[in-house]
């Protein structure tokens, strides 16, 4: 079969010819796999700087971790690998698929699932987001947050607020349920000048946070109380594309009621991926499937992946490998 292989010399993957992967036990299925979308984990993963993998094999191995897939009858689902997705034939697992509504595009299906992991996970689990709060998300430009947006209005969320760096997909971000933008261009202090002033006019309850570093340092230092009574605020860490480490006051922690998580693989209970599997994805496809839940990507075909792997896809977009 044709696959996207990552060797242990090289810095981009492959497209050559591989094994075909075999069923090791009952709870495996092996499947056509027709769309797999690159996410900044997956590259990560490949080359094996993320926490949760190790480095590429020296014979080589495929990559690609999750993917809309045939099932033998034809079924269209959305599946997890235990082989690598990024090719023609993959093993997944059984208790871990979901079906594709017919109205739903591969490519758009391919797209969704992470970013729904990246947000609703936090928003629902970590969160625990209720009708009527006010959501800071940090760092909303990028595909996930747009996606997070959507999610916490589907949520209930009172009011929205977003951070970023392009002021036009923070413009964009207005159409898809966000109702306030704050650049993090600006100086420092009027972008924290202008963090207080959301907050005292109307308390922020959840941050869900893609960037950490510097901007987190600021908006925890915005959130510091001054001895009075504060409302709950749920802070959750998922990305951190702005550093991987905070200088974090005592007293940020003393003087507000805060809770500070993170939302990730590891954190999350077996129950949860079980509900997401059973009850979250199924719910965003049909969204999508409705209109409802809007995502934009970028499609490439499996033969272009060393070319196209390091691509800029525009901002807000996800890269889509067709197959």
């Amino acid at each position: 079969m044709k696959a996207a292989v990552m060797y242990q010399q090289g810095g981009f993957p492959q497209y050559v010819d591989f094994p075909e992967p075999i069923t090791q036990h009952n709870d495996e299925l092996l499947v056509t796999v027709k769309a797999v979308a690159i996410k900044h984990f997956d590259k990560a993963s490949a080359s094996g700087t993320h926490y949760s993998s190790d480095a590429p094999k020296q014979n080589g191995r495929v990559i690609g971790g999750d993917g809309i897939c045939l099932l033998e009858d034809g079924t269209r689902i959305y599946g997890i690998g235990i082989s690598g997705m990024l090719a023609e034939k993959a093993t997944i697992r059984k208790d871990l698929i979901v079906k594709v509504p017919d109205a739903l595009d591969d490519v758009t299906a391919a797209a969704l699932p992470n970013a729904v992991m990246g947000a609703a996970m936090g928003l629902k689990f970590k969160a625990d987001i209720q009708p009527g709060d006010v959501v800071l998300i940090n760092g909303a430009t990028g595909f996930t947050g747009r996606v997070a947006v959507q999610i916490a209005k589907h949520y209930g969320a009172k009011k929205i607020i977003v951070t970023g760096r392009n002021q036009r997909s923070l413009g964009d971000l207005l159409s898809l349920g966000a109702d306030e933008t704050v650049s993090v261009l600006q100086d420092d202090e009027s972008f924290k000048n202008r963090i207080k002033e959301i907050h005292s006019q109307t308390p922020i309850d959840i941050i869900i946070d893609y960037l950490w570093g510097h901007t987190a340092e600021m908006i925890l230092a915005c959130l510091k109380g001054n001895g009075a009574f504060t409302n709950r605020i749920r802070y959750v860490s998922i990305g951190s594309m702005g550093g991987d480490l905070i200088q974090l006051s005592a007293a940020n922690l003393r003087s507000v009621d805060l809770q500070l998580t993170g939302s990730g693989l590891g954190s999350w209970s077996k129950s949860q991926i079980g509900l997401l599997i059973k009850e979250m994805l199924p719910e965003m496809f049909q969204l999508a499937a409705a209109g409802k839940l809007k995502v934009a990507a970028t499609q490439v075909k499996l033969k272009d992946i060393a070319a196209l792997w390091d691509q800029d896809v525009p901002d807000g977009q996800r890269l889509v490998v067709t197959i």
